[in-house]
């Protein structure tokens, strides 16, 4: 077998690095103390990284960051083949090397039982600690991160969204059960055997909250939330959608947490016509293979919204890309009724709420709000003309309802209803 030997880390080391990285993830079920996005700013900026090759193939890397007079040594990885062979342990020494002769007295190590390198700090003399309790809290978004946030055009969501959120009880309790408490509470689904969702599809008949569910569970969460559309996308660069695809993935991979929600995910994400040089087939494949990246890191999450899962392709279905497929149906009569006490606030208290919730059987929720933002501004139009001082009427809003076309129609139900039998996962 071929020796190995070591150098510095070359720019043009990234994506093997990230390898090793993933490979290691992979093996590894704890949450890394120092994120990827950390370790590889470190290396690319200091002189504390080695890497190990074998020819021109990278087989091993080691990183550290210097701190007055202690370091951390963020990463020690290596390639699967080339474990036991010596190389962590020559990684730690060149990095000792270099850190004692930098004036470093102090160099530190945080490793989960059994990781890779824990073996060649031991075989270098590195002690372990006994005893010690590891506590971290994360502010969510950094200075960093909140340039990087605004530039994707994303942002964080005020508080209390998900309170707000009117009626729709069953799909909510779901999506609570499901996506928001395990990722609220890690370490007690870690205590159930419960794994977190990493990813998640919402379908359902257009205008039924889907986009609001998102938003609210970022709210919730206290997470980032950042929205990418396929339309814009599709105008972003000369290299055409999936590199744009590519390179936004590539920029929310340097977020420390993030909601990432794509709506109307059909459009990328399109049954393929398996004829290579259809564009359609390139963007499906890109989002496929970015999937699985994304979900390798903790605290994301992917939500894809669709008002049409029977056109996704299947390969985008399958468990191992998405944890659940999740319906967000038309409310029912309680949920039209807290909707509409919603959405007419302190007037709710005199119109004849059962009438207006009878009337707009076929409504989704944002057929609501636009009803009764309708017929709140003809009250309004009328007190401007007469001056009468009369509040908005029940009469005033069911000839808003009566204007109003529903978005759902029977064959739109009656599909919805096909999907959940052939496509539900929760």
């Amino acid at each position: 077998m071929p020796a190995w030997r070591l150098r510095d880390f070359h720019d043009d080391d990234l994506d093997r690095a990230i390898q090793l990285w993933d490979q290691d993830r992979q093996a590894d079920d704890s949450p890394p103390v120092f994120p990827i996005s950390e370790v590889m700013a470190a290396a690319r900026a200091g002189e504390f990284a080695i890497v190990a090759v074998v020819g021109d193939d990278m087989v091993g890397m080691a990183v550290a960051q210097a701190q007055g007079e202690r370091a951390w040594i963020t990463l020690v990885a290596l390639s699967g083949m080339w474990r036991n062979r010596g190389i962590g342990s020559a990684l730690i020494g060149e990095l000792e090397r270099r850190l004692r002769g930098q004036g470093i007295r102090r160099i530190s190590a945080l490793r989960p039982p059994g990781a890779t390198g824990t073996t060649a700090l031991e075989n270098s003399g590195f002690l372990t600690r006994a005893g010690l309790i590891f506590y971290e809290k994360v502010e969510h978004l950094g200075a960093s991160d909140a340039g990087l946030l605004a530039e994707l055009g994303g942002r964080v969501l005020p508080r209390g969204l998900w309170d707000s959120l009117g009626g729709m009880e069953p799909e909510k309790e779901t999506i609570e059960r499901r996506i928001v408490l395990p990722l609220a509470e890690p370490a007690l689904a870690e205590r159930y055997g419960v794994t977190p969702p990493k990813a998640v599809i919402l379908f359902g008949p257009p205008g039924t909250g889907k986009t609001s569910f998102a938003k609210a569970v970022a709210s919730r969460l206290e997470w980032p939330f950042v929205e990418l559309f396929p339309s814009r996308l599709a105008s972003a660069g000369a290299g055409g959608l999936a590199t744009s695809l590519r390179d936004a993935f590539a920029d929310l991979a340097e977020l420390e947490t993030v909601v990432l929600f794509i709506d109307e995910v059909e459009e990328i994400a399109g049954v393929r016509s398996g004829v290579a040089v259809d564009p359609g087939h390139g963007v499906t494949n890109e989002l496929l293979k970015l999937i699985p990246g994304f979900r390798d890191h903790t605290d994301r999450l992917l939500i894809c919204a669709t008002n049409s899962v029977r056109s996704l392709d299947p390969a985008f279905l399958r468990p191992g890309r998405f944890d659940y497929v999740i319906p967000v149906g038309p409310p029912d009569a309680v949920a039209r009724a807290a909707i509409w006490q919603r959405y007419l606030g302190p007037a709710a208290g005199g119109v004849e709420l059962h009438r207006l919730v009878a009337a707009s059987e076929m409504f989704t929720p944002a057929d609501i709000e636009f009803a009764a933002r309708k017929g709140a501004q003809a009250a309004f139009e009328r007190e401007v003309v007469h001056r009468l001082g009369a509040p908005a009427s029940t009469e005033d809003y069911l000839a808003a309802i009566a204007d109003t076309r529903p978005t759902l129609t029977d064959q739109a139900l009656a599909r919805f209803r096909e999907d959940i039998e052939h496509y539900v996962r929760m």
